[in-house]
């Protein structure tokens, strides 16, 4: 016996991504293989949408930093949280939730954004872009997932994904809107 961790293990894939193990659910193959899909494709441009909020809070700029500051790094954690529910959606169903950044990179819609730092419109425009694309996807994907029989795909997409991106959207939209600070 040695305390001697083992380094360097390699183990053997035991479920490729793509796949659905069965379970009981009372959902057929096809309907789960192709949740699993749709969820993922989600997935990954939320994780891309949160890691935008968290960039766009560290370099948060301007009159209203401190707000807009807090409201990212809010709408990053809910994002989290979205992505968790998904996730977890993804493996209740058999599949396997695309974990690797490199991965969620070659899966996504949303458009890289510039290394440097953008003025604070453009940040918020591509916020509410980056929500209308996974918006778009979900509502898509819930009415799909809903002829197919999978309530509780489309109850994540529909009660979590869509309420809280619609939300979210607002609560971004609004700081576009051009009016003064002050009335005088």
């Amino acid at each position: 016996m040695s305390s001697q961790p083992s380094l360097h293990q390699k183990g053997k894939i035991v479920q490729e991504f793509g796949t659905v193990r069965q379970f009981p659910l009372g959902l057929s193959y096809d309907a789960r293989m192709y949740s699993c899909e749709r969820l993922n494709r989600v997935l990954a441009d939320t994780r891309i949408l949160r890691d935008m909020y968290k960039k766009h809070h560290w370099v948060m700029r301007g009159e209203t930093f401190y707000q807009l500051h807090l409201l990212m790094d809010k709408h990053a954690s809910e994002q989290t949280e979205l992505i968790d529910t998904m996730a977890e959606r993804i493996q209740t169903l058999g599949g396997v939730a695309v974990g690797d950044p490199r991965h969620v990179a070659e899966l996504t819609q949303i458009p890289r954004t510039p290394d440097g730092v953008e003025e604070v419109p453009a940040m918020l425009s591509r916020l509410l872009e980056a929500h209308e694309t996974i918006l778009i996807e979900s509502h898509d994907a819930a009415a799909r997932v809903q002829e197919l029989g999978d309530d509780g795909t489309n109850d994540v997409l529909v009660s979590d994904v869509i309420r809280t991106g619609e939300l979210e959207a607002w609560f971004v939209a609004e700081h576009l809107v051009d009016t003064p600070l002050v009335k005088a």
